[in-house]
């Protein structure tokens, strides 16, 4: 039983074909979660037109047993989607053409997914010690110890080859836009040089109240790094998980914190707002 409510949807239905080529968003969840926690801002999309593509990052998802590996070695998922997006087998199952300009979509480690697809490059990575921005926590909500593994993680080959590459680029050349939505502290591990070369268009979207990752800190210092950025920020009272999928009853009781939006606040309403706004960004 999923914790997030889902909209109706007809499995293997086809598309109905146009004149046009379909606008393709790939779509990156945020840590530890699925796509299923951000299914509004797909349907949605799906539902002006586009194609909505998304992945189970492995090892930082939801779907299978946590690994310390998924969560420090977050640059593997920018390959996730590149991979995805080279591979034939979904576009031959789709029966649709696809414009040759994609575009991405993002929540928080997805944002930081986005940004990496986008041309940013990792100076840091959040958690090793060498970091000069210092994080107030020893890891994320899903796995709160996740800095007592990096050090056991060294000694393992696999691991090493990862983190050794940290610094790479992750660009890719097929994606023209992104949409970063709430964008936490690993992103201030960027290389402010690779952000401010960045000349993509980027859209930058937070709630005015969210407690995980700060508007200022995070989500304003991307768009005073990254020229061709622009940010809009949601008031009412929006948090950082407002900008996941409603809650069942049992994601209620199992995260109750997940769910718990500010007093008049309508998360649906939040979701039909950031739907525009990728809408018309993305078009």
């Amino acid at each position: 039983m999923s914790w997030f409510k889902q909209h109706a949807v007809a499995y293997g239905a086809k598309p109905r074909l146009t004149d046009r080529p379909f606008r393709l968003v790939l779509l990156s969840h945020g840590s530890g979660a699925t796509p299923s926690a951000i299914e509004w801002l797909a349907y949605g999309l799906a539902q002006q037109g586009f194609v909505v593509l998304a992945v189970h990052h492995h090892g930082h998802t939801g779907s299978e047993p946590y690994r310390a590996e998924g969560f420090l070695c977050m640059w593997e998922r920018a390959r996730d989607l590149s991979s995805l997006l080279s591979d034939s087998i979904w576009q031959r199952a789709l029966g649709a053409p696809i414009d040759d300009q994609v575009d991405v979509a993002g929540f928080s480690a997805g944002a930081y997914t986005a940004m990496l697809l986008m041309g940013a490059r990792v100076a840091y990575s959040q958690f090793e010690p060498d970091n000069p921005v210092k994080s107030p926590i020893r890891g994320p909500r899903e796995f709160p110890d996740l800095v007592d593994e990096l050090t056991k993680l060294q000694s393992h080959k696999v691991f090493r080859e990862s983190w050794d590459r940290r610094r790479d680029s992750y660009a890719d050349s097929r994606i023209a836009r992104a949409l970063v939505i709430a964008p936490g502290r690993s992103v201030l591990g960027f290389d402010i040089d690779s952000l401010q070369r960045i000349r993509k268009p980027i859209l930058l979207i937070v709630g005015d109240a969210d407690t995980v990752a700060s508007p200022q800190e995070c989500c304003q210092w991307l768009h005073d790094s990254v020229p061709e950025s622009q940010s809009q920020i949601i008031g009412g009272g929006v948090g950082h998980y407002t900008f996941l999928s409603e809650g069942t009853a049992e994601g209620e009781r199992a995260a109750p914190e997940l769910f718990a939006d500010g007093q008049g606040l309508k998360r649906r309403a939040v979701h039909r707002r950031v739907v525009a706004l990728a809408s018309e960004f993305f078009a």
